[in-house]
């Protein structure tokens, strides 16, 4: 069976993260959010993937090559102008060859649901139960074919989403063709569905583990699921005196030294310098090349590849670009005094716990504090004793 992965876009409300980079090539567990999907694609069993690229293609390219990394054959199809997932899926149309199974590039996915849904007939939808239906479209099912599907609404019908997984047979392609551009300005998929629906032959496949990566703090629970499977391994030098409790993965050449404190699940990359003295905290994932260094404490946080956090800081429940760099004593606030959820441009995160999204190639002064909420821009540069809140433009000079 083939496999559709639609990884075109650029991941808009993922902004500032996806200044310079696609959304799918964001790091969860220090693996790209696709490398976790085509994997668990390959481990479902499928062998063909057809990756639609556009936004960044060149990195996705690099990234996943011919596929024999992942075991499995990578053919790409560029959607030029991102219109939509409909045109998306037609920009594929001549890689299709019978049934496939059809993806969004931003969700996390296990294995048996991918077995799941790949045993159903076609033409069949994956959904799944959420806390928050409004933020998604809504389905309307019966005994076993979907009866109604819902585009957002502050009042939903109920519970049960679209997950955008799909199983199709090349049959799609014809209604794809009679789609027209929508009040949004894009030519949406669900719109192509409206004809199975009416004929009563939409089957659904309710997956039982499914999260989209739709908002920067959307990483962090995702990078926290991920490293729920962390197999613990070390390549690394540990120094006498270093206390690690729990799964944690130490790459080659890094060097844990002496006093620190990490509590798994914890992730560190290629070629690190840790401590000493440090403590880094569980759900948290670290880079190549990156520097947490004398007392400084790092809690549930995605920090990227180049970024030095040195010494005196204390980063929770953030994400943070590459090429980054924290003056000493620079503090990130994670916490509201009254406990509320946080909001970050105007959008509730739904975390009580919430630090701070940061971009690439950022610079702190020393003893800088960052409020919770606040999203910071590429290449900005942040003087020392600075309170910083709110959202900060790339290229922004703070005095």
């Amino acid at each position: 069976m083939q496999c559709v992965i639609l990884a075109a876009g650029e991941g808009k409300r993922m902004r500032p993260l996806t200044s310079r980079r696609p959304k799918v090539m964001l790091p969860l567990a220090n693996v790209p959010m696709l490398g976790h999907l085509i994997t668990a694609v390959r481990q479902a069993g499928i062998d063909e993937v057809v990756l639609v690229v556009g936004y960044g293609e060149r990195e996705v390219r690099k990234y996943c090559g011919d596929g024999s990394t992942f075991g499995l054959s990578i053919s790409y199809v560029t959607q030029r102008y991102q219109k939509g997932t409909a045109d998306a899926l037609y920009a594929a149309r001549n890689q299709i060859d019978d049934t496939f199974l059809l993806m969004n590039g931003d969700m996390i996915i296990r294995k048996a649901d991918i077995e799941g849904i790949t045993q159903m007939q076609a033409p069949c939808m994956g959904t799944y139960h959420s806390d928050h239906p409004e933020d998604y479209g809504v389905v309307t099912v019966g005994e076993s074919r979907v009866t109604k599907l819902e585009e957002k609404t502050d009042n939903p019908a109920g519970d049960l989403i679209n997950a955008g997984i799909y199983l199709f047979d090349a049959e799609i392609i014809d209604l794809l063709e009679s789609v027209k551009c929508s009040s949004r300005g894009e030519y949406e998929l669900t719109d192509a569905l409206g004809a199975y629906i009416r004929d009563d032959i939409l089957g659904f496949f309710r997956l039982t583990s499914w999260l989209d990566v739709g908002f920067p703090w959307d990483l962090l629970a995702a990078n926290e699921i991920l490293l729920g499977d962390l197999q613990p391994s070390s390549r690394g030098l540990i120094e006498d005196g270093v206390y690690i409790n729990g799964p944690v993965s130490i790459g080659e050449d890094t060097v844990i030294r002496s006093g620190s404190y990490i509590e798994g699940p914890c992730i560190i990359g290629n070629d690190c310098r840790i401590g000493p003295h440090a403590h880094i905290r569980g759900s948290t994932s670290i880079g190549d090349r990156c520097h947490i260094g004398h007392c400084t404490e790092v809690k549930n946080s995605v920090i990227m590849s180049n970024t030095k956090i040195p010494h005196f800081n204390y980063l929770g429940d953030s994400v943070v670009g590459t090429g980054c760099n924290f003056g000493a004593g620079t503090k990130v606030a994670n916490l509201r005094h009254d406990h509320r959820t946080v909001k970050i441009g105007g959008r509730d995160t739904k975390r009580v716990k919430m630090g701070a999204i940061i971009a690439d190639n950022v610079r702190f002064g020393i003893n800088c504090s960052v409020n919770v909420g606040t999203v910071v821009g590429s290449n900005v540069s942040i003087a020392p004793h600075s309170f910083v809140d709110g959202w900060i433009d790339e290229y922004s000079v703070i005095r």
